[in-house]
């Protein structure tokens, strides 16, 4: 009978990691890409990013109901419909033709992924004991973290030798093969209690959240003083500050804030959001510089991304086994200290950083942030008791998605905002008042139209537009190496903090206590 349930165990975790690999892949596969979409659907970073955006987004504001859901109809008939809502949004983008048919697609996805990994990370907390969790979780990670080591360069492969839509084409034979293996395997591990739909707390928590990254997004297009930004980002806090209120006074709440009360819960819970903000708007980054700055190809920059995914996929199980015994604090601290040093040192970026220089960096991060990522949030999870699990899974992913989505809008609104500032400054020496500059650039409009064998007022032109073209590069390296500076601080801020983790120790009388 021990070896059934044991047999039985493996094929549900099987089941639930490919649909994580899954989801996780496709994310990936995209961040490559994100350059070469702008080309083709011909819209702006700060339009493009909310493919990420909006993904995430979504993700955050259905991670909330993802504990009513659990509770509701079992992991089983969750998992299922969550992956054919993956399976559909996958269909819908690679068959668009534009760039809004593109955007319903990522949400439909979306939709379908916010509820996948609470799902996973509510079974993993429901099947291991807690001092076997840190070995389960980084277990888990393998598969999570063997995603991003092969999105990249596979994206980078697929979209400089063939079509995008590949690379949503191509995750979907493997999400209908895991929603096959759920319809034969997959059983429920929770006990259903079916508790009431909270009308009010949905409608509140989208609200809220969708209005704050609104205004976050859109500060790069329309600037941080704007009415449009300034009114989203009050009416974002007014219904966040609506549906904590709400979930506090509910005697069954949809998504229970009671988990705060647990400080390393608390804790945990910030500085994997912090972790996310940094991460994720840094992955958006660092592509947009290596392809349109740098003139590198697609496949050069999932190449110089592989090395770092690789190390955090290896790192992932025994980062797990170090954290079973000595806790998450060490290891924060290590890993945060790398990718504060390791962040600043993105922010010095010039239009000659050799693909060395930039793939070691990563490379020193990505181990950084393997100690980091699951460590942290798993031990904020062992200090809950387990009728608040479903409810500490919910919360922490929500909190981390949100994050993310923020972190990934602040940083490119920054990048955009500040490259425009730059380009207009350097743009205020070139006028003709400046005679060493009027004197240069005729020299050089002269050696052009020789060169060329074109009229002088052609190879003035041509210097005028050459030299237009350098400022842009520049302007804009400095806004990307403003917005690393941000990053910085963020992952600074979250090394602070985790100076205050302590080892998880849940008080005896919790087992015995009903």
């Amino acid at each position: 009978m021990a070896n059934e349930q044991e047999f039985h165990m493996g094929r549900t975790l099987t089941v639930l990691m490919l649909g994580a690999f899954v989801s996780i892949l496709n994310q990936t596969l995209l961040n490559v890409a994100i350059p070469h979409l702008m080309n083709e659907f011909n819209v702006s970073a700060t339009t493009v990013q909310w493919l990420s955006t909006a993904y995430m987004l979504v993700n955050g504001v259905l991670v909330p109901v993802t504990a009513f859901l659990i509770e509701s109809y079992g992991t089983r008939a969750l998992f299922m419909t969550a992956m054919g809502l993956f399976t559909a949004g996958a269909v819908i983008c690679a068959t668009s033709s534009s760039f809004v048919l593109m955007l319903v697609g990522r949400v439909v996805q979306a939709s379908g992924a916010g509820i996948i990994m609470p799902v996973v990370m509510n079974v993993f907390l429901t099947v291991f004991p807690p001092e076997k969790r840190g070995t389960a979780m980084g277990t888990m990670g393998i598969a999570m973290m063997f995603a991003p080591a092969l999105g990249p360069t596979l994206s980078g492969w697929i979209v400089e030798h063939y079509t995008w839509r590949i690379l949503f084409i191509m995750v979907i034979p493997l999400a209908v093969l895991d929603i096959l293996f759920a319809f034969r395997w997959l059983t429920n591990v929770n006990r259903l209690t079916k508790p009431q739909f909270d009308f009010w707390g949905v409608a509140f928590s989208t609200l809220g959240f969708g209005s704050l990254l609104y205004g976050f997004s859109s500060a790069g297009d329309k600037g941080w003083v704007s009415a449009t930004v300034l009114g989203s980002l009050f009416v974002g806090a007014v219904f966040i500050v609506l549906f904590v209120v709400r979930e506090l006074r509910m005697e069954v709440p949809m998504l229970d804030f009671r988990v705060f009360k647990y400080d390393i819960f608390t804790f945990s819970t910030i500085i994997g959001g912090l972790v996310n903000m940094a991460m994720f708007g840094a992955m958006l980054l660092l592509p947009i510089y290596l392809q349109n700055i740098r003139g590198f190809t697609p496949l050069q920059s999932g190449l110089l991304l592989l090395p770092g995914a690789l190390l955090m996929g290896v790192m992932s199980p025994i980062s797990g086994a170090i954290f079973d015994k000595t806790g998450a604090r060490p290891l924060a601290i290590v890993g945060l200290a790398i990718t504060a040093i390791t962040t600043f040192e993105f922010s010095r970026l010039t239009s000659d950083t050799s693909f060395t220089h930039l793939m070691l960096l990563y490379t020193i991060r990505s181990f950084g942030m393997s100690l980091i990522m699951m460590s942290v949030q798993t031990e904020g999870l062992n200090q809950l008791p387990p009728r608040l699990g479903a409810h500490g899974t919910a919360m922490s992913n929500t909190m981390r998605q949100v994050a993310g989505s923020i972190g990934t809008a602040l940083l490119v609104t920054v990048m955009t905002t500040r490259s425009t500032l730059h380009i207009a400054e350097a743009g205020n020496h070139y006028t003709p008042d400046n005679l060493f500059l009027t004197e240069d650039l005729a020299a050089l409009g002269q050696n052009i139209a020789a060169t060329a064998g074109v009229p002088a007022e052609a190879g003035y032109g041509l210097a005028l537009q050459s030299v237009f073209g350098i400022v842009t590069q520049k302007g804009t390296i400095e806004g990307i190496n403003d917005a690393f500076i941000v990053a910085t601080w963020i992952a600074v801020i979250a090394l602070i903090l985790s100076f205050f983790l302590r080892r998880a120790r849940k008080p005896k009388k919790t087992r015995h206590a009903k």
